[in-house]
């Protein structure tokens, strides 16, 4: 990808231009951020004629609605739901009432930089962005979380070599637009929308960009088991969209297919790899001491994951954190392959106090 965002870049034609946008904001229980959002949202620098809220309670049994109806703005729109349906299906019940250029997506718990919505309208200047994804800083850092850290840095590289030669495949949940008139109709049920609806505008020819200076903040992880469990139901997404969607594995049934190879099924595979590498690495152990010294890489690198769960302050020593962040994310792809075909309807599932504001 780096050769490609090198011998072959596509340069974006982005100027400061100011379209209209509508923003929508799915909430579950989101009673302890949606006031601090609603005024993160209306403070972005845009102008005020061009920025409208829609805000969308799903399904809230807490006072989020209640707090919304008592600080009323006439640039926000509240619509509620009794009954939790899940945020692709209020996606869904809400682009029909969306009529301005762009849509905005964001989650209730980041907060977006002034400069946010201005940034991501820049590209659209250019006619072949169809959608464009933000940038999610995570601040915070420490112990676990700096091992997350890692990994999101190194995700962040691969989006904008990906952007830089063509599109991205996913983008930020927590920051990303599209053009109206290239929203595709969103399923109910759908655990990654920011999957599925820059993939269908791909699908028609569009590039999805990424634009580093628009950006979410949010906290680092710090809880391996909170954070595996966000990880699992992110890569039970990835399965259920194979599922629907078949033709994302088939070459040249999409034009990113091979983008989703390189960036994402390949992760799915790589615990049975792991697996296979030192089930096989093992029977060789006495075939020579290549097969010795790499077996022994191996164990060395499993007694760092072990030492993290043993002795929790050995995770300032950055090899155990890497480690410990390694081991976690590909155990949560293994686990989510399960998850998913225990639960296929799992989009409802119970999610931790850091994730449920915007589930």
């Amino acid at each position: 990808m780096a050769c490609m965002a090198w011998l072959r870049p596509r340069p974006l034609q982005a100027h400061n231009t100011t379209p209209s946008i509508d923003v929508l904001l799915i909430v579950h229980n989101g009673a302890e951020w949606v006031l601090a959002k609603q005024a993160n949202l209306l403070a972005l620098d845009y102008p005020h004629e061009y920025l409208r809220v829609t805000i969308v309670c799903d399904g809230c049994d807490d006072n989020t609605e209640a707090l919304l109806r008592a600080n009323p703005d006439p640039r926000v729109r509240v619509i509620a739901d009794a009954e939790r349906r899940g945020k692709a299906a209020c996606i869904g019940r809400a682009l029909p009432a969306m009529d301005r250029e762009l849509v905005l997506f964001t989650d209730v718990r980041q907060r977006l930089d002034a400069n946010a919505a201005r940034a991501l309208a820049a590209v659209f200047a250019d006619p072949t962005v169809g959608a464009a994804s933000g940038e999610l800083v995570l601040q915070g850092a420490r112990g676990y979380g700096k091992g997350i850290d890692a990994y999101w840095r190194y995700e962040k590289l691969i989006r904008r070599m990906e952007s830089a030669s063509g599109s991205l495949v996913g983008v930020t949940g927590a920051l990303y637009a599209a053009r109206r008139s290239a929203l595709p109709a969103v399923p109910a049920g759908l655990i990654l929308d920011d999957m599925w609806i820059p993939l269908r505008i791909a699908s028609r020819g569009l590039r999805v960009v990424f634009v580093p200076t628009a950006h979410a903040f949010d906290q680092a992880a710090s809880d391996v088991q909170a954070e595996q469990h966000r990880k699992r139901r992110t890569l039970a997404g990835n399965f259920q969209l194979l599922h629907r969607w078949p033709q994302l594995a088939v070459p040249g049934a999409h034009p990113l297919v091979w983008r989703l190879w390189g960036h994402k099924w390949l992760r799915l595979l790589a615990p049975w790899l792991l697996l296979i590498a030192f089930a096989s690495n093992a029977m060789l152990l006495l075939d020579g001491p290549v097969y010795a010294l790499l077996f022994a890489g191996q164990l060395a690198s499993y007694a760092l994951v072990a030492l993290s769960r043993w002795l929790p302050a050995s995770m300032a020593l950055a090899p155990v954190r890497l480690a410990s962040a390694f081991f976690s994310l590909n155990l949560s792809a293994a686990r989510a392959l399960i998850d998913y075909l225990r639960n296929r309807d799992g989009y409802l599932w119970p999610v931790t106090r850091l994730e449920k504001a915007s589930q």
